[in-house]
């Protein structure tokens, strides 16, 4: 069974894409830039934008059923990998326990202008 994830707690998708789909037990999320929602604008900072990307990641979750504890795999894009130590640190704080598998690259451009973008994979119920 597949199934189309919206919420209006994440940001509208800027592109031709869908926040996520729902696919058995499955979760996948398109990446989320970090935006504010309540401001429909990037935060200013990179840990504001990486906190902003993974609220947006967690409504995301939530209207799926899942939360941060049923992400199995994490990608994140940063702009500048200067800003790896503070995204990481972002990053790890929305997670208790074991983390979850994880990649990290440097890109050249990120939509909007953004500085951060994470995209995750997770397990409903299991």
């Amino acid at each position: 069974m597949k199934q189309v994830i919206h919420t209006d707690n994440a940001p509208k998708a800027i592109g031709p894409y869908v926040q996520g789909w729902k696919v058995g037990q499955m979760v996948f999320t398109s990446g989320q830039l970090g935006i504010d929602v309540e401001k429909g604008a990037l935060a200013e900072t990179v840990a504001e934008q990486a906190h902003c990307s993974m609220k947006n990641v967690g409504e995301i979750l939530k209207s799926a059923g899942a939360d941060y504890s049923d992400i199995i795999k994490a990608t994140i894009f940063v702009k500048d990998l200067a800003d790896f130590k503070t995204v990481n640190e972002v990053y790890a704080s929305y997670f208790a326990g074991d983390y979850p598998a994880r990649s990290c690259v440097q890109v050249a451009a990120l939509p909007m202008g953004g500085l951060v973008e994470i995209e995750v994979v997770a397990v409903v119920g299991d």
